[in-house]
This record gives C-alpha cells, structure tokens and sequence, in this order.
C-alpha cells in the first residue's frame, strides 16, 4: 500500500470504493425508462406491446380481431406517435417502457 502511494498513485479505502462501485451501478443497472406518450391511444399501445413481442401484423391482427390491413395501419400509426423509424426502434420502445417482458405476450 506504501508502494502504491509512493509511486503516485491514488488509494481509496474500501468503504470508498464500495460506496462508488454502489453508485455506478445503480446508475447503469436503472436507465431511464421512457414515458409513455400521454396522447398514444389504448390501442396503440396494445398494438407497441403485441409488435414488441415480436408479433407480426398478421398475428396481431388475429390477436385483435381486425383485419390484417388494420393491424398494420395501427403499427405505423404507433411508429409516427413515438417516432419510430423502424420496428426495431419500436420493439426496443416497447421494452423500455415496461409494456414487454421476455417470454411473455401483453
């Protein structure tokens, strides 16, 4: 430890460092989640949480008991209100707002 503080480098106790490595991972361990639009309708955001799923429009469309057509029509609908320019985007929304989790349908 002399050596350490000898040789110019810095020494935190370990209380210290404890308490820092504590606070970088609880900021990288929470990141911040994304409000939901307060303008995006019940059905877009069923429609957010069924495409984040992985749903394609066809499923969703069966799960909502709509056209095919309209199923799509309410995805790109979605991808205007949050911004989305690609599925993708609008897949990784739906994650970080909470309405999907792994392994699990809305």
């Amino acid at each position: 430890m002399i050596r350490v503080v000898l040789a110019g480098e810095g020494l935190l106790s370990p209380c210290v460092t404890r308490r820092v490595i504590e606070q970088f991972a609880a900021r990288t361990a929470a990141p911040a989640v994304p409000r939901l639009r307060p303008d995006l309708t019940n059905r877009e955001r069923e429609v957010v949480a069924l495409a984040g799923s992985g749903l394609s429009d066809d499923e969703i469309a069966a799960h909502l008991a709509v056209s095919p057509a309209t199923a799509k029509t309410h995805v790109a609908r979605a991808m205007v209100e949050l911004d989305a320019r690609d599925r993708a985007q609008l897949v990784v929304f739906a994650y970080e707002a909470g309405l999907v989790r792994p392994g699990r349908l809305p």
